[in-house]
């Protein structure tokens, strides 16, 4: 479950808010001024986001170097061309 709170919430709410995350596996969104500024998330949770993170970093610098001989232009193209085919089949 994904909860939001206010920021000043939080300071008055954090040992709660943490057994919610630690027990639960609940992910708490933090609010300040109107705006999410912030996540408590189950540090397992945190550690496979680190872990996605790393792969996409690895796959988006092989994909740059093996299309860097091609202009940028050219790859905008191409991207927009197949989004519109995936979009003619649905």
């Amino acid at each position: 479950m994904i909860t939001e709170v206010g920021a000043v919430n939080l300071r008055q709410n954090l040992g709660e808010l943490l057994k919610q995350v630690q027990h639960r596996k609940d992910s708490i969104v933090i609010i300040q001024d109107g705006k999410q500024v912030a996540a408590l998330v189950d540090a397992a949770l945190f550690a496979r986001i680190l872990r996605m993170r790393e792969r996409f970093d690895a796959l988006s610098d092989r994909i740059a170097q093996a299309y860097s001989d091609v202009p940028a232009e050219e790859c905008v193209a191409e991207i927009d061309k197949a989004v519109a085919a995936v979009r003619m089949r649905r």
